[in-house]
């Protein structure tokens, strides 16, 4: 079996069996391509199935050189996954990477915002531009929704409940969930969809998209992440600050103002609260608080 041929099958098991997102594909092959790309390098000659523990160890010991341990980590993991589906179809008796180990690594906690924070960052928005109306929806849609960077620009009009109070978002692996959505969030889509998106010459293919550039088609990620990376270094905050920030933010402030985290998790989307607890950067005294409120021997 060719390593092309092996990637390919890979590739429609994980879209077919496993349901996974496009990009969680991409990031998947990523780590075995990277592995191909190292044999070629090398002039090792092996397959994906007679490729034995040490090339793969030797392959580790230098990527090691090149990323930090949590990036190893994933590598790791995703190499353990490609031959854990050969041995799975019987490719293979045994996975080569069942004996090494992931470097030890810290539960890294993301930054998240507090409310005055998201205050200044949207202060800065340039209201006079027909973006800076957009970039205004954006933001109050990530953070009083919770999105996904992915799930906001595919989000579309006819995902849009307004009267019911809801959002009908896809999430990862395509699995659908509908999200509350405030009337403050609603008013601001509404300003965009009725003055700025109304007046745009749309392309085809994107007559249902939400979120549209300058030359009528979805946004991209990348155009996301540019939006906010500018907003953040206009507002003078000194925190690594990304779309999935705001993520961070909206599941944060929920919880410390006393929401159900079953509630939580239903809304990003977690398949398990386990998740939803490890994505959570949660205050120490907040979970005091929790305590001296409602225990009966507080």
């Amino acid at each position: 079996m060719k390593w092309s041929h092996a990637i390919k099958d890979y590739e429609h098991y994980l879209r077919i069996e496993r349901g996974l997102s496009k990009n969680s594909i991409v990031n998947y092959n990523f780590d075995v391509i990277r592995l191909v790309k190292y044999l070629e390098d090398n002039n090792i000659s092996t397959t994906p199935l007679s490729i034995e523990k040490n090339i793969l160890q030797q392959f580790i010991y230098e990527i090691a050189k090149l990323v930090n341990a949590r990036s190893q980590a994933r590598i790791i993991s995703g190499l353990k996954s490609f031959f854990n589906y050969l041995v799975f179809e019987d490719y293979r008796e045994t996975n080569p990477m069942d004996l090494i180990e992931s470097p030890k690594i810290g539960r890294k906690l993301p930054d998240t915002l507090s409310i005055e924070e998201i205050d200044i960052i949207i202060a800065e928005i340039d209201l006079i531009t027909p973006e800076g109306e957009r970039n205004r929806a954006i933001i109050e849609t990530l953070y009083g929704c919770g999105l996904r960077v992915t799930e906001l620009i595919e989000l579309k009009l006819s995902n849009l409940f307004f009267d019911e109070g809801y959002i009908s978002v896809t999430g990862k692996g395509d699995k659908m969930r509908f999200v509350p959505i405030a009337e403050t969030t609603q008013k601001f889509i509404h300003i965009y969809t009725k003055e700025i998106r109304n007046h745009l010459t749309i392309q085809k293919g994107h007559e249902d998209t939400l979120f549209l550039n300058r030359r009528g088609k979805q946004l991209t990620r990348a155009m996301i992440f540019t939006i906010i990376k500018r907003l953040v270094e206009k507002s003078g905050i000194h925190k690594n600050i990304s779309p999935h920030t705001f993520r961070h933010s909206f599941a944060t402030h929920l919880l410390e103002n006393g929401a159900d985290l079953r509630a939580i998790q239903l809304m990003l989307g977690h398949e398990s609260i386990t998740t939803t607890e490890i994505y959570m950067h949660i205050d120490r005294s907040h979970l005091s608080e929790v305590i001296n409120t409602f225990h009966p021997r507080r």
